[in-house]
């Protein structure tokens, strides 16, 4: 099963898969990094779209076109900001990814490519972080056969090494 996770350093806009997952802000309109950055090279339509959705809540996910990107969907998902462990952080983020492959599972997808939710300006410990994501990622391969490769966008170093340590531990 671990051979359907794949660690890749790239930039996540520039992959061709069925769905790159955005990690959003609770407005779906755009924000800084990843997001900034799906928003950019998608185009306007990816905005329009989104205005049309009311939002997200933390935990939850929601399913548009990839318009300009080289995947076809984006599924936008909003993670918790990190307040210490004790507001729910890790239910929520484990939310996000769940709410992500049910989406995955409705609408046929076979290959997904995530960023590290939740640990940029949102402050989630990378390696926790990394270890709720290897979790669910298994759990998701273990319930839905038509997944063939998620891929983990590792931005940094230091995301690479959580992943591949939460690989090894679980």
């Amino acid at each position: 099963m671990d051979e359907k996770i794949v660690l890749v350093d790239t930039d996540i806009t520039t992959l061709a898969v069925d769905a790159i997952v955005n990690a959003a802000n609770n407005s779906l309109l755009g924000g800084g990094g990843v997001d900034g950055a799906i928003h950019r090279v998608a185009g306007p339509q990816l905005l329009a779209e989104c205005q049309t959705l009311g939002g997200c809540p933390t935990g939850a996910a929601r399913i548009t076109k990839g318009y300009n990107l080289p995947a076809r969907h984006v599924i936008h998902t909003v993670g918790p900001v990190w307040q210490g462990g004790n507001h729910g952080e890790p239910q929520l983020l484990a939310g996000c990814y769940r709410s992500c492959f049910a989406l995955a599972r409705k609408y046929r997808l076979r290959t997904l490519a995530f960023p590290a939710i939740s640990t940029g300006v949102y402050g989630y410990p990378k390696e926790e972080a990394a270890r709720i994501a290897v979790h669910e990622i298994r759990q998701a391969l273990a319930a839905n056969p038509e997944l063939a490769e998620v891929l983990l966008v590792c931005f940094n170093p230091a995301t690479r090494a959580a992943y591949e340590q939460a690989l090894r531990q679980s």
